[in-house]
């Protein structure tokens, strides 16, 4: 039975650190794989195959290696002087996407809840330092609560789609894009986000020794990310190609369900921010760590420092500049994993 738990807390975890934003408001499922119609599907099975055995690949070296942070990971593939640069180029990616994750938990408590922008932000900050405080623990626990009520969402979202006229759509759709754009998406998606989880999945692959329990936590939760995958892109689907106009596509769908769903939907939107911040701090704090020596609790509060005064200001235009990049250096990264052996992986 303890087995079996730990085995579930690296599944809702490994969900839980995949699953951001961007993946709940729709908008990556729709430029990943809903724009290529039928075709879609398809790129979802090579998302979920590679998120199945990468991440389990992924946390097997880190157990392997005694991976401390990410940056043990990357200097065992490329090397101790490269891995290093890396993990620097890594560090200012994860402090832009937490000032950015951050921007956005202030948002919501600001447009959909009644309260002011600061109100949300100081909220959000005092619920990511208590938390870390406790380290990787309280990181399981969240993605524990947070993770089967996304599971839920989809499972709703799922039901009421099978029901609607047209449900079928996702098989009939046609797309513009070319066969090279369409086999690309799934290797972009499943390289930036697994590349991105790392600041999580490592320690977490180090902390937990049992092979077993690793790849049946990514079994399990490599096929939990294809599973709400596919959902949203078959409710997507439905609605296309008016859908594609929306910011946040999803929310869209939301509405339709009524405002008890909706509820539910604004509340989910705001946990996966939380629970991709959390994973992004808590990874940064183990790097910074190494360099600086500071006490754990020191380290966290001058990151969250960091994205609150960023957060101020907002950070679109440098994260616009380091996605492509860090796109570009997660197909590099995605061929270096694959490369390196792990116990038959």
């Amino acid at each position: 039975m303890r087995r079996l738990g730990l085995t579930l807390q690296v599944a809702l975890t490994y969900i839980g650190t995949i699953v951001g934003a961007g993946f709940a408001s729709g908008q990556e499922i729709l430029q990943f794989f809903t724009r290529f119609g039928a075709w879609g599907a398809a790129a979802i099975l090579i998302s979920t195959a590679m998120f199945v055995w990468l991440g389990a690949k992924m946390m097997l070296i880190a157990s392997e290696i005694g991976a401390r942070s990410y940056e043990d990971l990357n200097k065992t593939l490329f090397g101790p002087k490269a891995g290093r640069w890396v993990s620097y180029f890594m560090l200012v990616v994860l402090l832009a996407v937490s000032a950015v994750m951050l921007a956005g938990a202030g948002s919501i408590f600001n447009e959909h809840l009644g309260l002011h922008y600061q109100t949300g932000l100081l909220i959000t900050l005092l619920g990511c330092f208590l938390l870390l405080r406790k380290g990787m623990q309280a990181i399981l626990v969240v993605n524990t609560i947070v993770v089967p009520i996304m599971l839920l969402f989809t499972a709703i979202i799922m039901v009421d789609t099978i029901r609607s006229p047209g449900s079928d759509r996702w098989l009939l759709l046609g797309s513009d894009y070319s066969p090279w754009a369409l086999w690309a998406s799934p290797l972009l998606y499943a390289a930036f986000n697994l590349s991105m989880a790392q600041a999580v999945l490592v320690p977490l692959g180090a902390r937990i020794r049992d092979r077993g329990v690793i790849v049946a936590g990514a079994w399990i939760g490599g096929i939990g990310i294809g599973f709400m995958l596919l959902v949203g892109h078959v409710a997507l689907s439905l609605y296309m190609p008016g859908i594609s106009q929306f910011a946040i596509p999803m929310g869209g769908i939301a509405r339709e369900l009524g405002g008890t769903i909706q509820l539910i939907y604004i509340f989910l939107i705001f946990a996966e921010i939380f629970t991709t911040l959390i994973a992004d701090i808590y990874g940064l704090s183990l790097q910074l760590r190494e360099r600086l020596r500071w006490p754990r609790e020191l380290l966290i509060l001058a990151i969250l420092a960091f994205c609150y005064a960023a957060s101020q200001i907002g950070f679109g235009p440098l994260v616009s500049t380091l996605y492509p990049l860090f796109g570009l250096f997660s197909l590099g990264w995605l061929f270096l994993i694959i490369r390196r052996r792990s116990l038959g992986l």
